[in-house]
């Protein structure tokens, strides 16, 4: 492996260099492994962190809970090197430091992996671990692969080092990017919203790691929006509510109820299905569905489904197993090589998109920025993307703006959007308002079939609740919905029936009364619920 010679390497995080971290005088007696004082920051005149202050101690796995919007990825972004503070002191290890860069972050021993992962997928494990190195001359391959082995063996992280990045699944490639940063010699590890695409096996090997790095003496940040999570593999604590921080508590003082009052300021109780029949005959059918991904392979092999008006049919399965090419075939977006699609008695396997739409079929994209919203433009753009050629948003020629703004009103107002701003880019709205956008304008088309694909992923309770509240009353209305979530608390209390999608094939069935996460967990890895080999 050679790589081109770069600049040296700085040895230590608490030596001076131009444009680098800039160290003061320690600060005696702390303990801490990392300090945020004070911390102040805001983007285009809106507050992101409002005097916060927060810490994290050796050996400690340290929650960071809060709705969207209230602040932890800007707070998590200013230790990480990614953001400078408006003002507020930065301590790592007694030390006063200045981070230019997530490269000083880095050499200050800070590290973090974020919720979309930063690797080359055509790359192999060890190459992606030898990318950002500022290593003199050349870099041995044979070293980087022993690396890897060694580290995978000592933090319970199993992983080949040549196996390139497309070959592993979500929860291997979560893998490598910890591996990442230990073989960077991060001691202070954030990691942000870990288990979002996990299954329930894969979640509990990720927190037995949580503890042996904490074991060992590393400092780990937890940020997650579920409870459940948060108070069973953390140590402390710290809830942010409107961009200021409200509580600070050891986990032993701390239940879900006492988190979610704090973290929204009221009771939160999740909506769930409530039983009614639903139409006898389909509205959406699938027949022997087959897609291509973009390797060529085959995502999505021989499905079939049935999906009936007032009725939510939950797909589960990890991440990368042909969910995302379904749902793009579904929408139109994606070629259907063999099979056959139909929406209410209408044979929609070649239409065009825009034929969908007209035909009422709306999708929810799990890219919320990628696919789902333009990002450049303001909310009252991204509102009318499907229904500007059509009045009242258009007249003749022309878009009617008198027409457009009250729409935009009435959709802010009735899906609760907060924080947009006039030309003001819809990408600085926080996730949960995304979602919110984005389920605004799909569901004000009154959509016959409606696909979700991870609907709530990411999302605080309370815009979790917000969006479940929004389907299940799609449901009531007669919407038939196809609803694929990793998220297997979501599938069980919203969905009528579950299938379990496994390389692009259904390999299973639970209705939701009879389900048990273990054995759903299981289908969802490609085995039996009585550990049998993988499904056919």
């Amino acid at each position: 492996m050679r790589l081109s010679k770069r600049r040296r390497h700085r040895r230590e995080a608490r030596r001076p260099e131009p444009g680098g971290a800039e160290p003061a005088e320690a600060e005696p007696g702390t303990g801490f492994a990392a300090e945020l004082r004070s911390i102040q920051k805001a983007f285009f005149g809106v507050q992101a962190n409002d005097n916060i202050d927060f810490n994290v101690r050796w050996g400690e796995v340290h929650a960071l809970l809060g709705e969207n919007g209230a602040g932890k990825s800007t707070l998590c972004s200013v230790l990480a090197g990614l953001y400078r503070p408006d003002s507020g002191k930065i301590i790592v290890d007694g030390t006063p430091v200045q981070f230019r860069s997530p490269q000083d972050a880095l050499a200050a021993g800070v590290g973090m992996v974020y919720q979309h992962f930063r690797l080359v997928d055509t790359f192999t494990v060890a190459e992606n671990l030898a990318l950002g190195h500022e290593a003199e001359g050349r870099l041995s391959r044979r070293k980087i692969e022993s690396d890897v082995t060694a580290l995978s063996e000592a933090y319970e992280l199993p992983v080949s080092p040549r196996a390139q990045i497309w070959q592993l699944s979500v929860g291997e490639q979560q893998r490598v990017e910890i591996l990442k940063l230990l073989h960077r010699g991060v001691r202070i590890l954030i990691l942000d919203e870990p288990t979002a695409v996990l299954t329930p096996q894969e979640s509990q090997s990720l927190f037995r790691t949580i503890r042996l790095m904490a074991e060992q003496g590393k400092a780990i940040i937890f940020v997650s929006h579920k409870l459940d999570e948060v108070l069973a593999v953390s140590d402390r604590v710290t809830v942010l509510r409107s961009t200021a921080k409200v509580a600070e508590l050891p986990i032993r003082n701390a239940d879900a109820g006492t988190l979610a009052r704090l973290m929204v300021g009221r009771e939160v109780e999740l909506p769930e299905r409530r039983d009614r029949k639903a139409k006898a005959e389909p509205v959406l059918t699938v027949r022997g569905m087959t897609v291509a991904g973009d390797r060529g392979f085959e995502a999505v092999s021989g499905v079939d489904l049935d999906v009936r008006g007032g009725e939510i049919v939950g797909i589960a399965g990890v991440a990368g197993n042909g969910q995302r090419e379904f749902a793009e075939a579904l929408a139109g977006l994606r070629r259907t090589a063999l099979g056959q699609v139909i929406l209410d008695g209408t044979d929609i396997t070649n239409a065009s998109p825009l034929q969908r739409i007209r035909s009422g079929l709306g999708f929810i994209p799990e890219d919320r920025l990628g696919m789902g919203l333009a990002g450049g433009l303001p909310l009252e753009a991204n509102l009318i993307l499907k229904s500007y050629r059509w009045p009242p948003h258009r007249r003749g020629p022309r878009l009617a703006s008198g027409a457009i703004k009250r729409s935009t009103r009435r959709l802010t107002e009735r899906f609760d959007i907060r924080g947009s701003v006039t030309d003001f880019p819809v990408r600085f709205l926080s996730g949960g308002n995304l979602q919110r956008a984005i389920l605004a304008r799909e569901l004000s088309q009154d959509p016959k079939v409606l696909i979700a694909s991870s609907p709530t992923r990411g999302l605080d309770i309370a815009a979790i609740g917000a969006v479940r509240e929004l389907l299940l009353e799609q449901r009531r209305n007669g919407t038939a919905i196809v609803l694929l979530s990793e998220d297997l608390d979501e599938l069980r209390s919203m969905a009528d029936i579950i299938l379990v999608i496994y390389e692009g094939r259904i390999v299973g069935q639970v209705p939701p009364d009879q389900f048990d996460p273990e054995d759903v967990g299981l289908m969802m890895a490609g085995l039996t619920p009585n550990h049998g080999g993988p499904d056919g």
